[in-house]
């Protein structure tokens, strides 16, 4: 296998500093009606090749439909499905979810009016300091990563541990992003429950471990790209989280990795998409698999925009230690992984960014 060098040129570490100086992300760009994207969007070769990879054995992700999941007739057979949906493919999609398919709408349509603000409004919360509970960027990641920068922007709210303070979220989603936190914290609650059955433990054990006390949103806006053979919307990367919960438009973009190719995930109305996180694969002793995904660069004039809620436990004690739960571990399975404090999974990530399964093989046995 080739290795694959990412690494930008000095110089174009230099237009990338002063394109983040404008405030005006891609969105911007394209707005410009630019027919040429900067260099330090252009992917290197061994990357552009692979966005031609696609998988013929795979033709989409599961389908799992929780109407009947506080049936007791019903429900061994849902945990059954995410179980196997957990194990093999890592992402799923959850129709009769419970969420009034008007919030998801109502959702998408915020986070796009957001990103389709005047620059200079949207400047206003344009920032690199991570940690803080709402931030603007593009490319939050672009300079720890030190790598090509990807066609995409983020509004990023912190909403647990630590709530943030209604004022700090702007004013054209705030209803929005509340209301969709709510909705996606009682889908993540009913799907950790599930997994948790999944592997043989008490319903209740994910929530009693605090999978669920750290969330984190993002909405992303993938906008026209006038180049998009040369870039990509968001490289290759696993989640580090626990769980994520997905809602997206009907433009395409997002792959999953299956095998040696990629399969296209079908945006599905009234759906929202679930993957595991590299967090869980490491508990879950390798019974649960994060897979890496990325999103192609958007060809489409329709702006790509997704909504993310990433579940994991409160950060706010970087010493708590977390590893392979004991009840999942005999002679026959011993721990695949080492346990890890919560500082050293935040250094890991900020030292990473987004970036393959990194967390995943830094703690490997």
């Amino acid at each position: 296998m080739a290795v694959v060098n990412e690494t930008v040129s000095f110089d174009q570490m230099k237009d990338a500093k002063e394109f983040d100086n404008f405030k005006i992300g891609v969105k911007g760009l394209a707005d410009s009606g630019i027919a040429t994207i900067p260099s330090f969007f252009v992917q290197p070769p061994e990357i552009l090749s692979d966005l031609k990879s696609f998988s013929s054995t795979c033709t989409g992700i599961p389908i799992i439909d929780l109407s009947d999941v506080n049936s007791d007739l019903h429900r061994p057979k849902i945990v059954e499905q995410i179980r196997e949906a957990a194990r093999t493919c890592g992402f799923f999609q959850v129709i009769n979810h419970g969420v009034p398919v008007s919030v998801l709408d109502e959702t998408i349509a915020a986070i796009k009016g957001f990103h389709e603000q005047p620059p200079e409004v949207k400047a206003e919360k344009y920032s690199r300091e991570e940690g803080q509970s709402v931030m603007y960027a593009s490319n939050y990641d672009m300079y720890r990563a030190k790598v090509a920068a990807s066609w995409y922007d983020s509004l990023q709210v912190w909403m647990a541990p630590e709530a943030p303070k209604g004022e700090d979220i702007p004013e054209m989603c705030r209803k929005e992003v509340l209301q969709w936190d709510m909705h996606a914290k009682k889908v993540a609650d009913t799907v950790l429950e599930l997994l948790s059955e999944g592997l043989g433990l008490e319903r209740g054990k994910f929530k009693e471990l605090g999978f669920s006390d750290s969330r984190l949103f993002m909405g992303h806006c993938y906008p026209f790209c006038p180049q998009p053979d040369l870039t990509i919307g968001i490289r290759s990367h696993s989640d580090y989280a626990i769980m994520a919960v997905l809602l997206q438009n009907q433009v395409p973009g997002l792959q999953i990795k299956h095998g040696d190719g990629w399969v296209d995930v079908k945006p599905l109305h009234g759906g929202l998409i679930i993957n595991i996180g590299d967090s869980l694969q490491i508990i879950s002793n390798d019974e649960y698999k994060s897979v890496e995904h990325r999103v192609l660069a958007n060809s489409s004039k329709e702006p790509r925009i997704s909504t993310v809620e990433f579940f994991h436990a409160d950060n706010r004690n970087g010493s708590a230690c977390f590893g392979p739960l004991p009840e999942l571990l005999s002679p026959e399975k011993p721990a695949i992984y080492r346990n890890f404090t919560m500082k050293e999974f935040l250094e890991i990530f900020y030292t990473k960014g987004v970036h393959s399964k990194s967390l995943v093989k830094e703690l490997k046995l």
